[in-house]
């Protein structure tokens, strides 16, 4: 893999354990994916350093480069969110390299909230900077915000490799192969909406089925 140490101002992390999770998400993810983790950080840490906020790079990057393992078929349990999946593959993932109990809790935290923006940024930055960063490079939140060039040179070094069909593509799975796993989240809608026969209860049906008169 190429070692890339800086872009837009923002170093790469190149600790022992950075590296060894590194290897790890080069070894586990396509490399779209490997694109999407590497931008989140970059792009989180441009959002935390314009606002002045200080953060400990490696368990930021950690938890950026990880968040989406949840997404591989490999580590999906029958039935819990995506995110969680996510976050108890990285604790296995990093208390098996030795890295400290209390470092692979925000890990955790930070994976298992980045889809939930609105309590993820109410935490600690090495938290929400996975909400911040994906949030941008998903959905384009806070682009308006970049310094000049930054999405340029971010995008020349990671490219998106077609990440909008890809995402589609792995939402679509990830409904049609483990639906209990959508069963409140937002990407029930994608699965209603590409998969034909896709009946996930909504939550004005569990509200109306629970077991009281009124």
């Amino acid at each position: 893999m190429e070692q890339i140490d800086e872009v837009a101002g923002i170093r790469i992390p190149r600790t022992r354990t950075a590296r060894e999770t590194m290897a790890f998400a080069h070894e586990t993810m396509p490399p779209v994916l490997i694109n999407h983790v590497m931008r989140t950080y970059l792009f989180g840490a441009i959002q935390l350093r314009q606002t002045g906020t200080a953060f400990d790079e490696e368990v930021a990057f950690l938890g950026c480069l990880l968040h989406d393992l949840g997404l591989l078929e490999r580590f999906w349990s029958p039935a819990d969110r995506f995110e969680v999946d996510g976050a108890d593959a990285a604790r296995d993932f990093l208390a098996g390299q030795g890295v400290p109990a209390e470092i692979v809790d925000v890990v955790w935290d930070a994976i298992a909230l980045h889809t939930s923006a609105g309590i993820a940024l109410r935490k600690r930055p090495e938290i929400a900077i996975v909400a911040l960063g994906s949030g941008l490079d998903f959905a384009g939140i806070g682009l308006e915000h970049l310094p000049d060039g930054a999405l340029g040179e971010i995008l020349s070094a990671y490219p998106r490799l077609g990440f909008k069909k890809d995402a589609l593509d792995t939402m679509i799975a990830l409904c049609a192969g483990k639906p209990a796993g959508v069963m409140m989240h937002y990407f029930a809608e994608v699965g209603r909406r590409h998969i034909a026969g896709f009946a996930l209860p909504t939550v004005d049906d569990v509200l109306m089925a629970a077991p009281f008169g009124e």
